[in-house]
């Protein structure tokens, strides 16, 4: 009986350093991508052997950041009604995701310079195919532009997202005006152009 108790807590004691090495790459990687191990296992409260045990290199570390960081987003992002106006629906999807998407950014930044970039594409396909279909919903609905490819639409509110997040953590611009003003900006870019 004892040697059960043992083992499981011993799991669960490997389960905890597990999530707290995974919260401190998220930590280290988004103040610096370029964070290394020893960073992040100081960080974690543990040491590199303990860190080694549970990856075998800062990239599956970096995989596993992204990984959390992306199911966090599909979380929030699948309780999200998508359906009715879609310039609604964007405003709900910004509001509810662009701090989660702004946290991820740096770790991506990581990530695209240590895995390969075909993984990279397979980790974001789910939350890209949902911002995509919005976008090409909107357009076919005629309240986005069409002149542009869905595409670019949605990069654009990536860059908007992450410049977002640097003006935050610089000091030049409040958190709670960041979901308005992100809306208000793209909403403005994907509006329909006039010909006349």
């Amino acid at each position: 009986m004892s040697r059960t108790v043992t083992k499981s807590a011993r799991r669960a004691d490997a389960r905890h350093n597990l999530e707290k090495i995974v919260d401190a790459a998220i930590t280290c990687l988004a103040r610096d991508p370029d964070a290394s191990v020893i960073e992040i296992a100081r960080a974690a409260g543990v040491g590199r052997v303990t860190l080694y045990g549970h990856f075998p290199s800062r990239d599956a570390l970096i995989e596993a950041a992204l990984t959390r960081l992306l199911h966090d987003g599909d979380e929030v992002l699948g309780e999200l009604d998508l359906t009715g106006d879609p310039r609604e629906a964007l405003r709900g999807l910004i509001a509810s995701s662009w701090l989660l998407i702004a946290q991820s950014s740096a770790v991506l930044e990581a990530a695209q310079s240590s895995l390969p970039p075909g993984r990279v594409r397979d980790l974001h396909a789910k939350p890209e195919q949902r911002v995509g279909e919005l976008i090409a919903r909107g357009q076919a609905d005629g309240v986005f532009r069409q002149d542009l490819p869905a595409d670019w639409l949605a990069s654009a509110l990536h860059h908007i997202i992450k410049g977002a997040a640097t003006d935050v953590a610089g000091g030049r611009l409040d958190r709670s005006d960041a979901p308005r003003l992100i809306a208000e900006t793209i909403l403005g870019a994907y509006a329909p152009v006039a010909r006349g």
